[in-house]
């Protein structure tokens, strides 16, 4: 049992495992405003991994239409019902000014209990506190696509019209997008009796070693994110890789760098945008943009973090959901990172424009300031438009990718404008 400490959560806790923070951290942000849900991504990953007889029901990335879809179903749902039921402080986040630290707990201090903090408080004979999906729940993985929430019953919604405005809309729901986190501190890991699950430190990519997998499914039964999934033809467990191959600079395409993923690079939105960011979260990287928008500029935030595994994966929660159930998700940085998405500064502005713009992995940015070309006043309040241009260097220096960070807008002649 080690004694660690989640950043994510503002304190240590116990993982019965030991300490696997890496040198860097391979990880991904996805802008949920964006997605299209048109399940490119999932095809992607689908064609390049996962074509194999037995492998049928096995989705390493997949989209799931929120709040009702799950891939396995209810996957989320049944693990916070377990720490809402037995947790203490169930769910709990304490998040006043003096329990805030930029570095140490950027969203506040979690009091509830963990997976394994309640496995250990109810002496279970587990790692974690979890549940092997039953074949039912496998079966469809994009189950309750597009269908929406409503504030109102049925009853209601038929004598009344539903309208939609910001900040909350009253009928919504938004997809998901998901893959293995990468955990910094892996339930299947720590669950594995035979070790045959393991976090690189170089990268921080969490593998199974198939030879050693006897398909115990103690990962399938204790990930709370349910991405380690039992292959009964060749009985063994398998699980999103994330691309290591590419992310090693393999491919020929990128001349020995690293690569985005299949499914980041297969993205038609443009939502994700995929590297390594420094394995200290005391010392991130201003200049990498995935220290930036995650650990300082915190636009993007972790999936369940309450769960204690210290995800890798991280999402811009979708302005138009009820704050209560993204701060669930989520945690605490909900509304500040909503805020700062709305109305973003320059610099992000410019790191938005990187996102999808080249396979190969960005790990540093510039940004080249230009002067004032236009302003214009929208509901009171007036935006600028500056002449700014953002560069993207791989992490030998190579100049990626060059761009201008907002293109020039043009207002027709009143005699074209159509009015009513």
């Amino acid at each position: 049992m080690a004694t660690v400490y989640n950043w994510q959560l503002g304190r240590k806790m116990d993982y019965p495992y030991m300490d696997s923070r890496p040198q860097k951290q391979f990880t991904a942000v996805f802008n949920i405003n964006r997605c299209i849900a048109c399940q490119t991504c999932t095809m992607a990953d689908k064609s390049t991994w996962t074509y194999s007889r037995g492998q049928e029901f096995m989705w390493w990335n997949n989209v799931e239409t929120k709040p009702y879809g799950g891939y396995p179903q209810f996957w989320d749902h049944k693990i916070l019902k377990i720490l809402w039921d037995q947790g203490k402080n169930p769910m709990e986040w304490f998040t006043s000014a003096e329990d805030k630290d930029e570095k140490k707990a950027p969203y506040g201090y979690y009091g509830g209990d963990t997976i394994f903090e309640l496995a250990i408080t109810k002496e279970l004979k587990q790692i974690a506190v979890g549940y092997i999906p039953t074949d039912k729940e496998w079966r469809f993985p994009n189950i309750y696509e597009d269908t929406a929430a409503s504030e109102k019953t049925n009853i209601e919604t038929k004598l009344a019209k539903e309208f939609s405005e910001l900040p909350e809309h009253q009928r919504w729901y938004f997809y998901l997008q998901r893959l293995c986190n990468h955990c910094t501190y892996p339930a299947c890991v720590a669950a594995c009796p035979r070790r045959a699950i393991y976090k690189r430190k170089e990268d921080g990519i969490v593998l199974i070693d198939q030879k050693r997998c006897r398909g115990y499914r103690k990962c399938v039964e204790q990930c709370p994110y349910k991405k380690p999934m039992y292959r009964g033809e060749t009985r063994v467990s398998e699980k999103c890789i994330a691309c290591y191959p590419r992310v090693e600079g393999k491919d020929p395409i990128t001349k020995g760098r690293r690569m985005e993923t299949r499914c980041m690079t297969a993205c038609v939105g443009k939502i994700r945008l995929n590297g390594l960011m420094t394995g200290d979260p005391d010392n991130p990287d201003p200049k990498n943009p995935m220290d930036f928008l995650i650990r300082i500029h915190k636009v993007a935030l972790p999936l369940y973090p309450q769960f204690g595994t210290e995800p890798n994966i991280y999402y811009i929660p979708p302005r138009w959901a009820p704050r209560g159930y993204l701060r669930q998700m989520f945690g605490p940085g909900v509304d500040e990172a909503i805020e700062k998405y709305s109305a973003p500064s320059r610099e992000l502005l410019a790191v938005f424009q990187l996102f999808r713009t080249t396979q190969t992995m960005i790990s540093r940015f510039e940004i080249k300031y230009g002067k004032k070309v236009h302003e214009t006043l929208v509901n009171g309040k007036v935006f600028e438009l500056y002449d700014d241009t953002v560069i993207g260097y791989a992490e030998d220096g190579v100049e990626l990718v060059r761009i201008n960070v907002e293109e020039p807008t043009w207002e027709s002649s009143e005699e074209r404008m159509i009015t009513y």
